[in-house]
C-alpha cells in the first residue's frame, strides 16, 4: 500500500462535504507532477485529505477506489482523475504549523512542495500524522 495527500479548498469541497457525497472524482489537477502521482495510485491506497488555504490541515482519511481515467472535466488525454472515498476522519486536525515543527514531519512534501496538490507520503509520515490526529 502506498500512501497520498490531496488537497481541497474547504470553500469549493470540504471534508464534510466529501463525507455526505461518500465518494468523489478527484479532477481538474493540471499539474504534472500531480498527475504522475494520481496514475501512481492503486486501488486501496489511503490518502490524506489537507484543507489548503482555510484550515491548512489535514481533516482525515481517504481511500482510492477507482485507479486513474480520462478527467471528464478536459478532453486533453493529459488529464486524469481517480475516484476516493472518505476513510476515517482525524480527532484532531493536523495543522501545517504542527507539521513543520515536527521533527519527524518537517521534509514532508507538503512542506517542501506546498503548491503540489497530490503528494506522495512515506509510510511513517502517513503513521506519524495518524498518531498526531487521535488515531
Amino acid at each position: 500500500m502506498n500512501y497520498w495527500l490531496i488537497k481541497s479548498e474547504p470553500f469549493k469541497y470540504s471534508w464534510d462535504q466529501f463525507k455526505k457525497d461518500k465518494k468523489a472524482c478527484w479532477d481538474g489537477v493540471r499539474n504534472y507532477a500531480a498527475r504522475n502521482n494520481m496514475k501512481a495510485m492503486k486501488k486501496g491506497d489511503l490518502l490524506l485529505f489537507y484543507h489548503s488555504n482555510e484550515g491548512m490541515c489535514i481533516v482525515g482519511i481517504a481511500k482510492l477506489v477507482k485507479e486513474y481515467y480520462q478527467d471528464p472535466t478536459t478532453t486533453e488525454d493529459a488529464w486524469v482523475c481517480v475516484d476516493v472515498a472518505p476513510f476515517k476522519a482525524l480527532k484532531n486536525p493536523v495543522t501545517l504549523a504542527q507539521i513543520k515543527a515536527d521533527e519527524y514531519l518537517k521534509d514532508m512534501q507538503l512542506v517542501k512542495l506546498q503548491r503540489l496538490s497530490v503528494g506522495i507520503v512515506k509510510p511513517e509520515e502517513f503513521d506519524r500524522i495518524c498518531m498526531l490526529g487521535g488515531l
